[in-house]
């Protein structure tokens, strides 16, 4: 079993294959300029950033890049009802609006909106479960949203507004 796994790991280091890993910012400094502040996707989003050694800056000026979180929108819309009119199927949307850039104005992110959604089935006679299904999936959007936006933050770069 061992001699099989460590075939599995040499062939899978042959081909190139690595763990993603943290992912490398081009800025050593952020400050994060949200609506909402006290958010759960904002504090995620510090603690990815602080895994990733950015520097948190406390104001705009001290950041070598300020990230705007314009919104965050949790929704929550009917996918299909049933024969007798009950709902039977959700969609849950998340969006979020963002920006980045620097003191000297230049675009890092240009402003864009990202959206995921999950469908899932309801039963409204296991209420109690799928409000916890509906939160897991919210909590697992997040998540995701987060890692999109370290994703799109590790690719940024600076446009010189006299190049737009």
């Amino acid at each position: 079993m061992r001699i099989l796994a460590l075939v599995t790991v040499l062939l899978l280091a042959a081909c190139g294959f690595h763990l993603r890993g943290d992912a490398k910012m081009p800025f050593t400094s952020i400050y994060i300029e949200a609506a909402n502040p006290g958010s759960a996707l904002i504090s995620e989003l510090r603690n990815n950033l602080q895994a990733s050694h950015v520097q948190l800056a406390k104001q705009a000026d001290q950041a070598d890049v300020v990230l705007n979180v314009a919104y965050e929108l949790p929704e929550k819309q009917i996918l299909t009802l049933g024969g007798s009119g009950r709902v039977s199927e959700f969609q849950l949307r998340y969006r979020v609006s963002l920006r980045a850039y620097d003191i000297q104005q230049r675009i890092w992110l240009p402003a864009e909106e990202l959206q995921m959604h999950r469908d899932y089935a309801y039963d409204d006679t296991k209420i109690l479960a799928k409000e916890a299904e509906e939160a897991l999936l919210y909590q697992s959007m997040r998540s995701d949203m987060v890692q999109q936006i370290m994703r799109r933050l590790s690719r940024a770069k600076p446009v010189d507004p006299a190049q737009k």
